[in-house]
């Protein structure tokens, strides 16, 4: 019955974190080499893609770091993609890199909690509650402009 009751074991957490990590990292990788072939636009889509691809690549080296890269990198990859994948006249072959790219930037905007504590990290920002909770709140305004912002 104390099994039951007890916490995690570190090592499981860890595992766990680890293939969290790989996950994010693999999809953000995906996300950034789908969005690179993409022509340019006012928002320099295939640079934040490039920068989206080398923190990936941070992230599967070990560099726990890197996941503020990436959802930051993300954020201002959303306002190239989306409108090229679903608002325009184009066939599907050409919206195809748009659309993969919609869909692998996903696992990395959902681990905006995650990317927000990293972000106060390297910042150097003091670890308290508020400042988490403040550059969680500024990443998903952030990401609400970013899927606004081609609307207008």
């Amino acid at each position: 019955m104390a099994d039951v009751l007890s916490p995690v074991a570190p090592e499981v957490a860890a595992a766990h974190s680890r293939r969290s990590d790989t996950w994010i990292a693999t999809t953000a990788l995906v996300a950034g080499m789908a969005a690179l072939p993409l022509a340019q636009s006012a928002w320099h889509g295939p640079e934040v893609a490039a920068t989206l691809a080398v923190a990936a690549v941070a992230l599967l080296a070990g560099q726990r770091w890197a996941i503020a890269i990436i959802v930051v990198a993300q954020l201002f990859l959303l306002p190239t993609i989306w409108p090229r994948a679903f608002l325009g006249h184009a066939d599907l072959v050409s919206r195809l890199p748009a659309l993969i790219s919609v869909v692998a930037v996903v696992p990395g905007i959902l681990a905006m909690k995650r990317a927000a504590a990293a972000l106060v990290l390297v910042t150097g920002v003091p670890r308290t509650r508020f400042a988490h909770r403040g550059l969680q709140l500024a990443l998903t305004v952030g990401g609400v402009v970013a899927v606004l912002l081609p609307l207008f």
